[in-house]
């Protein structure tokens, strides 16, 4: 074997109805997958543990041009986010959770008006994709690639119920359907959208 070559970073839920390599329709080797309850990067210095170091990994030795963070429908995690009540049995939980508190503090100061749960969820899925980008740019590695303007970086939500997925435009400050990703549209291409 020659090893792998990823032309992405991946990163996305724990959840089980997720198959990244299914979802983007990649070949095994063209993605670098990292996974966690709630897609959450941890701020640079916040935990030395398994995202940070993938993350330099793909980047310093693999050289990954993209990094893609994919939040989905009915997440669990920031079903929990929402509802913090459901976690005080579930303390590693709600520990891991706490690098989600910038999404909790918009969705709470920011969003009071969305009243209907299932809205409010998939908005704090949505938030939780942005923050969790910015907390992405505190990484070293990504910063001076993003500097040397070696690496673009992507906000997806992907949703179970329509088979859809939504890239993050900063223009237009909304997510938009990608064509040709996910299982709504056949794929001739796999353009990634800009952020």
């Amino acid at each position: 074997m020659d090893g792998q070559n990823p032309r992405a970073l991946f990163i996305t839920c724990s959840d089980s109805r997720i198959d990244p390599s299914l979802l983007t329709q990649t070949e095994p080797g063209e993605l670098f997958i990292l996974r966690n309850a709630g897609n959450i990067v941890p701020p640079y210095g916040a935990v030395h543990g398994g995202e940070a170091a993938t993350i330099e990994f793909a980047i310093a030795v693999l050289g990954v041009k993209e990094i893609i963070i994919c939040g989905h429908s009915h997440c669990g995690a920031m079903g929990g986010l929402l509802n913090q009540s459901q976690l005080t049995r579930l303390p590693a939980v709600q520990s891991w959770l706490s690098h989600a508190e910038s999404t909790h503090r918009i969705i709470e100061e920011n969003y009071s008006h969305v009243t209907d749960n299932s809205e409010r969820l998939i908005v704090t899925v949505e938030e939780n994709v942005l923050v969790q980008l910015e907390n992405l740019r505190t990484h070293p590695t990504v910063a001076a690639a993003l500097g040397r303007k070696e690496l673009n970086l992507h906000g997806w939500v992907y949703k179970f119920e329509s088979g859809q997925v939504f890239g993050y435009h900063s223009k237009d400050h909304q997510f938009e359907l990608i064509e040709g990703i996910g299982f709504s549209t056949p794929s001739n291409t796999r353009e990634l959208p800009p952020i």
